[in-house]
């Protein structure tokens, strides 16, 4: 890792491109994402209560956009937490390696588009908080 401060929370503002019939948003790797996107997944139609996430990724990076509805992101990269919502599908938030993720609340109508650097690897998950914080400590 190098020395240089990331800031946790980093958003990707998008270009609505629509007009009288209505919008649209382009996503294009190296261009309005800053990498190649290898994988497109989305959530939707999450139960009341239930959150999701729980991990950090050792290498892979991530956008995540808010399409319809809303929920809250907590990101937490061992030395700083932060909630943030994600509610317009012209904002994306660009999450790093090593930065663990939880995703909570929910609208009902909640749609998440995620764009991912890399094709899905299980051994690229952390899936413990404490294996994470022991990971970043031993890396700083």
């Amino acid at each position: 890792m190098s020395d240089e401060k990331i800031d946790l929370v980093q958003w990707i503002d998008f270009p609505s491109l629509g007009d009288d019939r209505g919008s649209l948003v382009a996503l294009e790797g190296n261009k309005t994402v800053p990498f190649d996107i290898k994988r497109v997944y989305y959530i939707f139609g999450t139960q009341p209560g239930v959150a999701r996430g729980f991990h950090a990724h050792k290498a892979l990076k991530q956008v995540a956009i808010c399409i319809a509805g809303q929920c809250k992101m907590l990101l937490d990269n061992g030395a700083e937490k932060a909630e943030v919502w994600l509610d317009s599908p012209t904002k994306g938030l660009f999450i790093e390696e090593m930065v663990w993720r939880e995703m909570h609340d929910f609208s009902a109508n909640c749609v998440l588009l995620v764009l991912a650097s890399e094709h899905y690897a299980e051994d690229d998950y952390i899936r413990s908080y404490d294996h994470f914080l022991k990971i970043i400590s031993i890396s700083d």
